[in-house]
């Protein structure tokens, strides 16, 4: 039954969220366009006001995830009290926190549709590019100030290191979802830790 909807929701941000939890959930494809305006309480004709189809919804959907998600890597490597390591070993402790509220599910948009939509749909692949490039970017820059700070050492150059941490994580988050267990992220930690060595003081 559909759910009234307050006039004072934004609709389309509404939607937006809506599909995010129901992907994490079972994954885009899996997520038919009834169950998403039955869950969202939304009629059809609303849907394609905002949206031409599926796939433009599916576009926007991890245009908006990126975005809040770049907020909150400027926000966390944005606080200049902490140094540029400890910062980066907190931003996947914190990963590995959000991991496990999510009952060793999987709890990345980016992570649950990158294999999924890349072959499917050019426009959802280019969002994935665009939004992975920038968190590989924030990487990079806490990176390069580690090391003009003297926090940390690297034998990779910042630009290397940052994509060889995204790929790592990104692995470990994978194989934690297939064996749904939070032990490969916490050995990727491990792993981050021996890479980005601790400046001798």
């Amino acid at each position: 039954m559909t759910k009234p909807m307050h006039c004072n929701v934004d609709t389309r941000e509404h939607l937006l969220a809506t599909g995010e939890n129901l992907s994490l959930r079972l994954g885009f494809a899996g997520m038919g366009l009834s169950e998403l305006l039955a869950t969202a309480g939304v009629p059809k004709g609303s849907f394609y006001h905002y949206f031409r189809s599926k796939e433009a919804f599916g576009e926007a959907m991890l245009q908006r995830y990126f975005e809040h998600y770049d907020a909150k890597m400027q926000a966390l490597f944005g606080d200049v009290k902490r140094d540029a390591r400890h910062q980066l070993l907190s931003y996947y402790a914190q990963a590995i926190s959000h991991h496990c509220l999510s009952e060793c599910h999987n709890a990345c948009l980016a992570v649950k549709l990158s294999a999924e939509v890349s072959d499917l749909s050019e426009p959802m692949r280019h969002a994935l590019e665009t939004g992975t490039a920038r968190v590989v970017g924030h990487l990079q820059d806490a990176l390069e100030r580690g090391v003009r700070e003297g926090s940390l050492i690297i034998d990779m150059s910042p630009s290397v290191t940052a994509e060889t941490l995204y790929s790592l994580w990104l692995g470990a988050s994978l194989r934690a979802k297939i064996r749904r267990s939070v032990a490969p992220l916490t050995s990727a930690l491990d792993t981050i830790e021996l890479l980005l060595r601790p400046a001798q003081r």
